[in-house]
């Protein structure tokens, strides 16, 4: 991906490991100044920043709960302080992902998901919208999932969220296109992070079989593709949703 994000600030949340982490440094590599958001790792947010420094980039780490309303809006003022209004905007935030049967499942599960995957996006839109729309010009790029087609059994908790911030994505989209700005959804398949270690080895393999490609992605594949979204050669694309994931869902 060689399209120019220079002169552009981008905000990553959850951006301290996994697909987080790949989609900072690659918005770094292509010339943004990025805001590495972070709740618990500090360190590891810190050497995503030198990541993206070491290579010529602009990178800040900022910690925050971004469920947390007065939070989001201290990430956003502190990056507008660092380096300017929000450009880029990636709700990648994340928490525990409980596989639950039916029994087991709780009102509580479902709003811990919702929270991650409808509140926080909501919030940081909220905070950085206007500036978007006084500029006619901005990406909001959800992380999205290929589990709402799949429909994982004992997964609806997370499986019900993902279609919710879907769903968000798709009414956004067609409220701020007028403003000339984009809002779209990148949905991985299962791509092995952090979050995934101690995976028995045959059951990625068997994963993997079911992928056309006959692999499993990795979070570049994913950063790629966000990279993409953010830049001015998508400028006419909004609404979507697209499938990283070798084939394994079609639509």
């Amino acid at each position: 991906m060689s399209a120019s994000l220079q002169g552009r600030v981008a905000l990553v949340t959850g951006a301290s490991r996994g697909l987080g982490a790949a989609i900072a440094v690659k918005l770094g590599e292509c010339g943004a100044s990025v805001v590495v958001n972070y709740y618990k790792s500090r360190e590891k947010a810190q050497a995503v920043a030198s990541r993206i420094e070491q290579a010529g980039g602009h990178a800040a780490t900022l910690e925050a709960d971004v469920r947390d309303e007065e939070q989001v809006k201290s990430l956003v003022a502190k990056t507008r302080t660092l380096f300017g209004p929000v450009d880029i905007l990636v709700p990648n935030a994340s928490g525990p992902q409980p596989f639950l049967s039916i029994e087991r499942q709780s009102w509580q599960a479902y709003l811990d998901q919702l929270e991650f995957f409808v509140k926080s996006p909501l919030l940081l839109v909220r905070e950085t919208v206007a500036e978007m729309k006084q500029r006619r010009s901005g990406r909001i790029i959800q992380i999205g999932s290929e589990v709402f087609e799949l429909g994982n059994p004992e997964f609806a908790n997370y499986v019900a969220a993902k279609g919710a911030q879907l769903g968000m994505t798709r009414s956004w989209a067609r409220e701020l296109a007028p403003f000339g700005i984009t809002v779209n959804l990148v949905a991985p398949g299962w791509i092995p992070t952090e979050r995934h270690a101690g995976t028995k080895p045959e059951d990625l393999a068997a994963y993997a079989a079911q992928v056309p490609m006959r692999r499993q992605g990795t979070a570049e594949d994913v950063a790629e593709a966000v990279a993409y979204l953010a830049s001015d050669a998508a400028g006419f694309i909004t609404g979507q949703k697209l499938s990283v994931n070798g084939g394994h869902t079609l639509e």
